[in-house]
């Protein structure tokens, strides 16, 4: 929570997205920029602050989760204020670039063209009257703490202009707001949505003048290296805009149906997603053949959108009911809105009666890794992204980022494979695709940086 003169400002954080949507109010009334799909989790706050919603912001079109926008604004009443240049097809109040918006008696809201991440971006900046100045700015996919968003994402024909486009927003930004303007933007706690991270928690516009790239770099330099430093992103993101155009409504988080063993088993057979929610220790020590492990403990939502083929039925699989209540939450911010089924309770509840016995993986580490290196053949399958594995690798390791790797599944030796990524999270997840495959798998449940400890022969990137 931030207190800025009388007004104050609480970040809603989602880690598992790296976003922060973000309620502000003065006492009274209050407003809300870019909420997540799951709702309640602002009218509880609502409630807590004992203020009146009147209007909700949208920065941009999302392209990393399904907003919660139209839902909140008609369930509270509330104004939904969205660029007028966005041709989404629900009623709507259609803001513009230098609109100036009185909330309550003391906030006034300026919307500011900010284009660069969408072409349509809008930043919010908040004037205190009392203070008579501006005090914050809401600043979505543009100005970031030390980075910027993206401007890929709206396909390749578009991101040479949304670059430059990027790097203009940013210093009209810093050049009309005062140093000590509070900055918080949407994406950059771990987003995809963000060009580069940042670890930073709160930011000003004169903290960003003098360390941000954008602000910093003329605009040939911040365009090369932005350029050269985008990554992957996920497969999902292509689902987000539309949903978001076409006015998501309430999810619906009531607990799924019941999947009784058989169940499970034809759902696997099928060719449906069976989800074991628990952590990737646990996981590999004993569970269902076939069934894939993205726990809960990790970037459960992002990676298991990325990789599920869009409309496959999931059954998710947890300890307890609130784990797999947790998952759905998680899923409908990206648009996944109800699962096939779900189980609860140990795996060997989930395979009773089937006549079908729990599998198991080995766990390990470089270390292991490098004691067996001279004794035996085995593959290295390294599933980090390019840019991760270009920088350093283990010497002789297969590269096949994670989001690729159930089109490479083919490509890889049939022969003992040890899966590793940075800390152990994308591994497990790999090793129970291939495990699900009928690969032999070793998990390696390390931090990356003990490779070079271990002994292990590295090949790392000349920094020059």
């Amino acid at each position: 929570m931030h207190e800025i003169d009388a007004v104050t400002v609480i970040p809603l954080e989602t880690p598992s997205l790296g976003d922060r949507s973000y309620l502000v109010h003065d006492g009274q009334v209050a407003f809300v920029v870019d909420p997540q799909r799951d709702i309640d989790r602002v009218l509880t706050v609502l409630g807590d602050q004992g203020v009146r919603l009147t209007h909700v912001f949208e920065s941009h079109i999302h392209n990393d989760y399904v907003t919660g926008g139209l839902a909140l604004a008609q369930h509270t009443g509330a104004a939904y204020l969205i660029n007028g240049e966005d041709q989404v097809s629900f009623a709507r109040t259609p803001v513009h670039d230098g609109d100036v918006l009185p909330i309550g008696p003391r906030m006034l809201v300026t919307a500011v063209a900010t284009p660069g991440h969408t072409f349509s971006h809008l930043s919010y900046v908040l004037t205190d009257v009392s203070v008579a100045g501006p005090v914050a700015v809401f600043s979505g996919g543009s100005l970031l703490y030390g980075a910027s968003g993206r401007p890929d994402l709206l396909g390749p024909q578009h991101t040479d202009d949304l670059v430059r486009a990027q790097h203009a927003s940013a210093r009209k930004l810093a050049t009309m707001l005062p140093d000590d303007v509070q900055v918080f933007p949407t994406h950059g706690f771990g987003s995809f949505c963000s060009a580069t991270q940042s670890a930073a928690a709160s930011s000003t516009i004169g903290q960003e003048k003098a360390s941000n790239p954008v602000l910093t770099q003329d605009e040939a330099t911040y365009v090369r290296e932005l350029l050269a430093g985008l990554d992957a992103y996920p497969a999902y993101y292509m689902h987000m805009a539309p949903a978001n155009m076409a006015g998501p409504s309430v999810p619906d988080l009531s607990p799924p149906g019941k999947a009784d063993p058989d169940a499970i088993r034809r759902r696997i057979e099928s060719g449906e997603w069976v989800v074991d929610l628990r952590n990737r220790t646990i996981f590999a020590a004993g569970h269902v053949p076939g069934s894939l492990n993205f726990g809960l403990d990790g970037s459960f939502a992002t990676y298991l959108g990325w990789l599920v083929e869009w409309g496959t039925p999931l059954t998710l699989l947890g300890e307890t009911a609130e784990d797999v209540a947790t998952a759905q939450r998680e899923l409908v911010r990206i648009g996944i809105d109800r699962p096939a089924a779900a189980a609860t309770g140990e795996p060997r509840d989930w395979v009773s009666g089937t006549g079908v016995g729990l599998r198991s993986f080995a766990t390990a580490t470089f270390a292991d890794l490098a004691t067996v290196w001279h004794h035996r053949s085995v593959t290295v399958l390294d599933v980090r992204r390019s840019t991760e594995f270009s920088a350093s690798r283990i010497e002789g390791a297969v590269n096949i980022p994670l989001h690729g790797l159930l089109r490479g599944l083919a490509d890889i030796p049939a022969r003992e494979v040890w899966v590793h990524c940075a800390g152990g999270y994308r591994a497990s997840i790999a090793a129970s695709l291939l495990a699900a495959a009928g690969h032999h798998v070793v998990a390696i449940d390390d931090d990356f940086d003990n490779a070079k400890k271990a002994g292990l022969p590295l090949e790392v990137r000349d920094a020059a």
